[in-house]
């Protein structure tokens, strides 16, 4: 019974290359195959974070000094059930649209502010 022990421990499963998944869709339906794949993209969704008013006044206030500062910054975004990160330096808040024209080295684009959850200055 040890030496069955011992052998157990000294396996190294990292070398077994298994088709995972793939061995099984060939004797499922399309529509099955269409279920699994978008039930595995609503579980790696995630759920948008409860701020209060500190969280929102604390976005605020490093958006303003970023702006007046003129410096980089990293954006995190929520948006359909995922987190999205942006970098550059803010041009322009308008308010009417709720939106944040950002600049980084390659492009102008707009961001909505409903969707901001953190700001980071980068220095």
């Amino acid at each position: 019974m040890a030496n069955f022990e011992e052998d157990w421990n000294r396996l190294d499963l990292s070398q077994v290359r298994d088709r995972g998944s793939k061995k099984w869709v060939a004797m499922m339906l399309p529509e099955h195959v269409k279920m699994l794949r978008d039930y595995n993209e609503e579980i790696k969704k995630v759920a948008r974070p409860d701020l209060n008013e500190f969280d929102y006044e604390a976005i605020q206030e490093q958006i303003e000094l970023a702006m007046k500062r003129n410096v980089e910054i990293k954006i995190k975004r929520w948006k359909e059930g995922e987190f999205l990160y942006n970098r550059g330096t803010i041009q322009w808040i308008d308010l009417t649209k709720r939106t944040i024209e950002v600049e980084d080295p390659f492009r102008c684009f707009e961001l909505k502010i409903d969707e901001i959850v953190d700001v980071t200055i980068l220095e």
